[in-house]
């Protein structure tokens, strides 16, 4: 696949034209860390169900035997349960499935030059979608049958986008508007599947779940999310000199020795496998992966070695927070997270899209 010659990443400025200092790199790095230990300790607290410090205290110093003391006594098993089986889960799923959407955003910008690139917006999310549904309707409602046909369904829709693209430099505005297309197509398969095989009330269930929710989090569909996203990040973390190779424009990178269509196929079916792992989780939850690559690109520049990690943990940050407040703002109703997420968003989006990054 071969495409002609763009710009780099961020400003049109080369990584060697942006030195950032290490030594600054790692103090943003650590300061992220510790804000997402941060609002990971106080999200806990909110929620239809508020918990009171001393009750989480209380019940990790009882289940973990130390420190027990008559000041922390244990709560009741309810409220044990609504900590550790859901809650805490569900938490650990947010910081999961953020930095996986925003480290899939850092590398499908970079493969396809395209600054507004992620994805929600190429239809990748939306196949995930009709895969898992499928699956759920017809087949099986466990974790490891859902991730198998979130991925079947994210490579198929990743599959149609590029047979659609073929020839087409990856042009943003082409790439966006048939991202849309495809999305728009799969999100037309899942709806017929909902209406011909769903009743009312899994209907219902279902179209909650694909706005992008973490109710629904356990510890096993967590384990999944968990292991596919470090694989995955790693894998591309693994290629960072490729992409940062890959800024300057495929034919550049040609010269430079970098295998470009075989770079390229290994990140879009590492993207897939990682979106695909998200959406069988917790539905679709779009933008994160819009957001976040530019916010980190901002504080570290595009040097990709640095870029991924950032992202990694803004984007935990980002859905953390985010979650937290989709659980707390009309508390006891709880509202999808993903619908935060477009609020925040499409705004963004509007803006890059109206300055014309790349275009």
């Amino acid at each position: 696949m071969t495409t002609t010659t763009q710009r780099p990443h961020s400003d049109g400025h080369s990584v060697k034209h942006m030195p950032r200092s290490k030594l600054r790199v790692w103090i943003i790095g650590i300061l992220c860390l510790i804000m997402l230990c941060f609002v990971m300790l106080a999200s806990i607290m909110f929620g239809s169900a508020a918990m009171t410090v001393s009750e989480i205290w209380g019940t990790l110093s009882h289940k973990l035997g130390f420190m027990i003391s008559p000041d922390f006594p244990a709560p009741s098993q309810l409220r044990q349960s609504i900590l550790l089986e859901l809650r805490i889960p569900r938490i650990l799923m947010a910081a999961a499935v953020g930095a996986a959407l925003a480290v899939a955003g850092v590398a499908l910008q970079s493969v396809t030059h395209n600054d507004l690139a992620e994805p929600y917006l190429l239809g990748v999310s939306a196949g995930a979608s009709t895969g898992a549904v499928t699956v759920l309707l017809f087949l099986s409602s466990s974790a490891i049958g859902l991730s198998g046909g979130a991925v079947v369904g994210a490579l198929c829709s990743f599959g149609l986008l590029l047979f659609l693209l073929r020839g087409s430099g990856f042009a943003s505005t082409r790439v966006v508007l048939t991202g849309v297309l495809v999305g728009q197509l799969f999100s037309a398969f899942t709806s017929l599947l909902l209406v011909a095989r769903g009743d009312a009330e899994n209907v219902r269930g279902v179209m909650f779940w694909l706005l992008g929710t973490l109710g629904s989090s356990r510890w096993d569909s967590f384990v999944i999310v968990a292991i596919v996203s470090i694989i995955a990040i790693v894998v591309l973390w693994s290629m960072a000199r490729y992409f940062d190779a890959l800024s300057f424009g495929d034919d550049t990178a040609n010269s430079m020795g970098v295998p470009v269509n075989i770079v390229r196929a290994i990140a879009l079916i590492t993207v897939a496998l990682l979106t695909a792992a998200t959406v069988s989780a917790v539905g679709a939850i779009g933008f994160v992966g819009l957001i976040v690559p530019h916010a980190a690109r901002l504080l570290v520049g595009p040097n990709h070695a640095r870029l991924i990690p950032i992202a990694a943990i803004i984007g935990s940050n980002l859905l953390v927070i985010t979650d937290a407040a989709a659980r707390s703002v009309f508390s006891p109703q709880e509202i999808p997270v993903g619908v935060f997420t477009a609020l925040i968003g499409v705004p963004i989006f509007f803006f890059l899209l109206k300055r014309g990054r790349r275009l």
